[in-house]
């Protein structure tokens, strides 16, 4: 059961149903977690705009798509490593790669491997990562910039993932047979 109001379009405050009406136009359903955040407009307007602005970074869409799963795997994130299972799939993310994620173990790829230690080397340290960690991000190809976009997304993705863990956010129907546990839940 959730801590908080899981708001419909109907029951949602102004100021944040324009944009659960373009989420249901574009995904079929408003999600669970769109309703909790559209509690605060301006958290809704943040979250939803980020994405967006995300999505003009360097990273292909599999990146980003393997960023976002690997920041709710390694912040504990249920509703989020299934929501981004499926977005993933939808994406056409290798099923290997996603299910390297989920799984927590090495992905076949060596640069995409990186990416991910990366990701979970920021969660984990808090952006305190060590040199050797940062070295190795760039010898594998990446740069400064997506250094950079590496927090942008940990940021992005950590907003919904402490407030899924705040409101115990139930999981969507649509993200049901995705469903994923932590270690920390068990």
């Amino acid at each position: 059961m959730t801590r908080f109001t899981i708001h419909t379009l109907e029951s949602a405050p102004e100021g944040s149903r324009a944009i659960l009406e373009q989420t249901k136009k574009g995904m079929g359903f408003v999600p669970n977690l769109y309703g909790v955040l559209a509690e605060s407009p301006a958290a809704l307007k943040a979250y939803s705009s980020f994405a967006e602005v995300l999505s003009g970074t360097e990273f292909t869409p599999v990146e980003r798509n393997l960023i976002w799963l690997a920041v709710s795997r390694a912040n504990g994130c249920a509703y989020c490593v299934a929501a981004h299972t499926a977005v993933s799939t939808m994406s056409k993310v290798p099923e290997t790669h996603i299910q390297a994620i989920r799984e927590g173990s090495p992905l076949e790829d060596a640069k995409l491997q990186s990416l991910r230690r990366f990701v979970e080397v920021v969660v984990e340290s808090r952006g305190w990562a060590p040199e050797s960690e940062v070295e190795a991000f760039l010898a594998a190809g990446y740069g400064k910039r997506q250094l950079i976009e590496v927090v942008a997304f940990v940021s992005h993705k950590t907003l919904s993932n402490y407030l899924n863990h705040l409101a115990e956010t139930p999981l969507d129907a649509a993200f049901a047979p995705l469903a994923w546990t932590s270690a920390a839940q068990v």
